[in-house]
């Protein structure tokens, strides 16, 4: 079988959330299948390192789809056309689009319907993009994955799909990658970016979704109530929509405590997570998070939203807050600090609920709902 996948996310030392799905996920089951040639589309040049096997051909489509005009081409126009000339039996997506012009059959990834719950700080043209595209891609395709149990059941609600259409892969941690450091490295780590200070990590691009907002208020109310000398680092480029973020920093009163590191190598990442006190992840709406499950290989024990995937993700392994209220977060972020029993515990329980994930699992699910679109 021929195999088309859309790997535009596929960005060297710029990997997220979709980007390192794609990339666990097809590293493994393109290895798994050397009997099918599976089509790999670019949108820009590619990098080497995404070439993993033999039975690969990279193919770069014009124009670079980073814009909706663009996407509609790439996907109505440059898709339709590589696929036909490629005699293509499957179109992979894993980043929720899809063509809708082509007959290939479609296996598409939704990992969260956010733009449905919340305009988020997207574009005005962004946003009526996925508004009217989205639904259209998921009835339009094969078969859906989604990456979570409430996506699953989000994406049949609001889109009218038959949940039997939908299959779960879930997301994982690199288990190689993702481990405790020394206490001599997180010694060194804090007196490289906190000056040897404690310090809680938040995770993630910037943008509104993150909810950082309320966060950066939790962390100066948790701060105002019981003086001590915590920071609070936030870890990610930024996204879209950042002027009040930064507004509500400059207006904190503990603005001095706060890091903002920008994006940092994926070593780098490793190692703040290690040495942290707590990851802090506490967004309005994921369709997974993957960062809380990177931070528990960490042995860094987790706050996390009490809504949508996370406590599913999470269960009983973090400390689960509202976060639409400051107060709660607060809670959290004083808890994590001075309950060092229940910490150690959430750092155990972190441990065992890692166990549930791995990228093998989630290749071997991909590939499942592969055959079926291919039966």
């Amino acid at each position: 079988m021929k195999i088309a996948v859309n790997t535009r996310f596929l960005l060297k030392d710029k990997l997220e959330g979709i980007g390192t799905f794609t990339f666990e996920v097809l590293q493994r089951m393109v290895k798994n299948h050397p009997e099918h040639e599976f089509i790999f589309l670019f949108d820009r040049p590619f990098h080497k390192q995404f070439i993993f096997a033999d039975n690969i051909k990279p193919i770069q489509l014009f124009p670079p789809a980073r814009h909706p005009f663009l996407w509609f081409w790439w996907f109505e126009l440059a898709v339709p056309k590589a696929l036909k000339e490629e005699k293509c039996d499957l179109f992979i997506s894993t980043d929720g689009f899809n063509s809708l012009s082509s007959q290939t059959p479609s296996l598409i990834v939704i990992h969260d319907l956010a733009y449905e719950h919340t305009r988020g700080g997207l574009g005005y043209l962004i946003y009526k993009y996925l508004k009217w595209f989205g639904p259209r891609y998921a009835r339009k395709a094969s078969r859906i994955i989604s990456v979570s149990e409430f996506s699953k059941q989000d994406i049949s609600k609001l889109y009218k799909i038959d949940p039997d259409k939908i299959d779960v892969v879930g997301n994982a941690a690199d288990g190689k990658g993702f481990q405790p450091i020394a206490l001599s490295k997180q010694e060194e780590c804090r007196k490289t970016y906190s000056k040897g200070k404690p310090y809680f990590i938040f995770v993630g691009a910037l943008h509104p979704r993150k909810n950082i907002i309320n966060l950066l208020k939790a962390f100066a109310e948790f701060k105002s109530k019981t003086p001590n000398d915590t920071k609070l680092m936030i870890v990610g480029r930024r996204g879209w929509s950042t002027k009040e973020i930064f507004e509500t920093l400059e207006s904190n009163p503990f603005k001095d405590d706060i890091i903002f590191t920008g994006r940092v190598s994926n070593e780098e990442y490793r190692h703040l997570l290690g040495a942290a006190l707590a990851l802090t992840y506490v967004p309005f709406i994921e369709g997974f998070g993957i960062p809380i499950l990177e931070a528990q290989k960490c042995d860094c024990p987790v706050i996390t939203s009490n809504v949508t995937s996370m406590p599913e993700v999470a269960g009983d392994s973090a400390i689960l807050v509202d976060p639409y209220s400051v107060s709660s977060i607060a809670e959290g972020l004083s808890q994590m600090t001075f309950d060092q029993e229940k910490r150690q515990k959430l750092i155990e329980k972190g441990r065992a609920n890692c166990e549930r994930y791995s990228w093998d699992t989630s290749a071997e699910l991909f590939w499942k709902s592969v055959e079926k679109c291919l039966a």
